[in-house]
């Protein structure tokens, strides 16, 4: 699970501490093997957790899911005999199929620091942790953020499931030290202490526009608790950027009736009822193709970076930059993107690579979307064009990245 990858505004005054001090992280990682079956005990007493366990298996009797929670002693098994059966089940009826590309492009047994744009706060990490255990690959670590341990429960769902707490809603000293922490458990998970890839989102939240940007105060975290160069510590990281595509997103009438409410109320803020419902959305709507696209090691154009680029500043926007363009440069574009460029240009520029028939599909798709949106003073107009941007803008920034 996921989600949503997920981190600090760093402020750009870094203290500089010894990377060699040591780090309990224990109140963020996720469990160690031998912390797991008790961890899945706790979870099997919590009727909130038993009742989503019996949704999901309805055909097995709750102490049945019980037995079979008791008997696992690690998070990859946990994951490979209950999670992954559920991605089968989404891939098979909520999808027309989820493929990995550039496998080839790393080394199977590596340890890489996965950037991604961020489209659904679940399935983001959990269909590529499925695509890994189907390619015999080792899942990832996933970087949570803690406002969506809504329950108490969740938080030893997901650290069960090999996420990591990502501290938010902090004070700027807290949030300081909650920075140099996360930086030096990454660092230390990646390294050959532990040898274990991390996905983390490009930026905090989703970008609910499809205007996929890396955050440079990620970047920066990132370098934290390096001891060389930025570019350097970087390097150490071994970061793989990771583009996702959804054909359709499930969430997109949730997120364009957010843009409306931000818009009447620049003080809207969500609830925590308001994730749930996000969540659930998107695990249980319809996505059409999905495609995850690894685009490979970013090494050598870092080290291309720390020579042609003196100033740490210009570093991190070139270092940005690099990554957004990889993500960018390996969307899958659909029709429904083409339509949408078009309908938002006013201009027929991709006409003759989709049908009228799919226009007049897409044309309905959007007006459904747009009726289930139930918002006070609703404007359809605004609403509709939101939408044409979500489907727009990968190909926009495709196109961009290309020049």
């Amino acid at each position: 699970m996921s989600h949503s990858h997920i981190f600090y505004c760093i402020t750009n005054q870094l203290i500089e501490k010894d990377s060699s001090m040591e780090y309990n992280f224990d109140e963020i990682r996720c469990f160690k093997n031998e912390e797991v079956h008790a961890a899945l005990e706790r979870l099997s007493n919590e009727k909130q957790f038993m009742k989503v366990m019996s949704t999901i298996y309805p055909l097995l009797p709750k102490e049945v899911i019980k037995q079979r929670l008791m008997t696992f002693q690690s998070n990859f098994s946990f994951q490979k005999e209950i999670v992954y059966p559920f991605l089968q089940y989404l891939e098979a009826n909520k999808t027309t199929g989820i493929k990995l590309n550039g496998v080839e492009k790393i080394q199977k047994d590596g340890a890489y620091l996965y950037i991604s744009n961020h489209r659904d706060i679940i399935l983001d990490s959990a269909f590529l942790c499925g695509k890994f255990i189907e390619n015999d690959m080792d899942t990832v670590e996933i970087a949570i953020g803690d406002n969506l341990l809504i329950f108490p429960w969740i938080e030893d769902l997901v650290r069960v499931n090999k996420s990591f707490i990502v501290k938010r809603g902090l004070s700027a000293r807290s949030v300081l030290e909650s920075s140099q922490r996360l930086s030096a458990y990454i660092a230390h998970t990646i390294s050959d202490d532990k040898k274990q890839s991390i996905w983390i989102a490009q930026r905090e939240g989703r970008a609910k526009d499809s205007n996929d940007k890396t955050q440079e105060s990620l970047l920066k975290m990132f370098n934290m608790s390096g001891k060389e160069s930025f570019t350097e510590n970087l390097i150490k990281l071994n970061i793989c950027p990771l583009s996702i595509s959804y054909e359709y997103d499930p969430c997109d009438f949730l997120k364009a009736k957010e843009f409306q409410l931000r818009r009447d109320n620049p003080e809207f803020k969500k609830q925590p009822q308001d994730d749930l419902v996000n969540m659930e959305t998107g695990v249980m709507g319809y996505k059409g193709s999905v495609v995850y696209e690894i685009t490979g090691s970013v090494n050598e154009e870092l080290r291309i970076i720390g020579n042609e680029f003196s100033h740490k500043n210009e570093q991190i926007a070139q270092a940005a930059l690099l990554i957004d363009k990889r993500i960018h440069s390996n969307y899958s574009i659909f029709a429904n993107n083409r339509i949408a460029y078009d309908l938002l240009h006013g201009d027929e520029r991709f006409k003759h690579e989709y049908s009228l028939m799919e226009k007049l599909d897409f044309d309905h798709y959007l007006s459904k979307q747009i009726a289930k949106i139930d918002i006070e003073n609703k404007d359809e107009s605004f609403l509709r064009k939101k939408l044409l941007e979500m489907y727009a803008n990968p190909l926009i920034n495709k196109l961009e990245s290309l020049k």
